[in-house]
């Protein structure tokens, strides 16, 4: 099976300044793209050749599951995205995270220190178990809950990549104005799925 670059639903500058243009255009076209492409190039030679990206990644070890992990991660990344979004999720979701976390905020203010708590590389993930109980995930590097049974809803990437070019070092304002874009309805219907 081979794996594409996915199109992104939005122009590359839809959600400065969150996300520059320029960052996009690295990240996206440059970052994943690489992942998709080495993806490609190690599949023929494995057993999970004809699986799908969801069973690579469950599966997979070394630098197969770093780059399938890497692919499917920033896929899931670029998609919960929308401009002009944020605000707080509804119904089903909104239900769920004040039941998990007490409130919006707390659930907020405890993903914001798995961001800027996660030494070095990696995500931070809000993730469900099959209950749909709600988690906070720490992955280091092209980690994933999937790989702990779990169903990856939402994800920050916290590698320098995602935000050197527009804040530096500070990826704890980063973090905070991602907020801004989230689209909570793919963010619910993942959940819902």
């Amino acid at each position: 099976m081979t794996h594409e670059l996915i199109k992104l639903p939005y122009a590359n500058n839809a959600l400065e300044p969150v996300i520059s243009a320029e960052t996009i255009q690295y990240h996206h076209g440059k970052h994943l793209k690489g992942y998709v492409d080495t993806l490609n190039k190690l599949l023929p030679d494995s057993d999970l050749k004809d699986a799908s990206l969801e069973e690579i990644v469950r599966k997979a070890e070394g630098k197969l599951y770093n780059q399938a992990g890497q692919v499917m991660n920033h896929n899931m990344y670029f998609l919960q995205f929308a401009p002009n979004a944020g605000g707080h999720p509804e119904g089903k979701l909104a239900d769920a995270i004040k039941r998990d976390f007490g409130s919006f905020e707390a659930f907020q203010t405890a993903f914001n220190d798995a961001c800027t708590s996660l030494f070095g590389s990696g995500w931070a993930w809000l993730a469900s178990d099959d209950q749909g109980k709600l988690s906070i995930e720490k992955e280091p590097n092209a980690g994933n809950p999937l790989r702990k049974g779990l169903k990856p809803l939402m994800c920050f990437d916290v590698w320098e990549h995602a935000y050197y070019l527009t804040y530096q070092n500070r990826r704890a304002d980063h973090v905070k104005d991602l907020w801004s874009i989230i689209d909570w309805k793919e963010i619910a219907r993942r959940y819902e799925a």
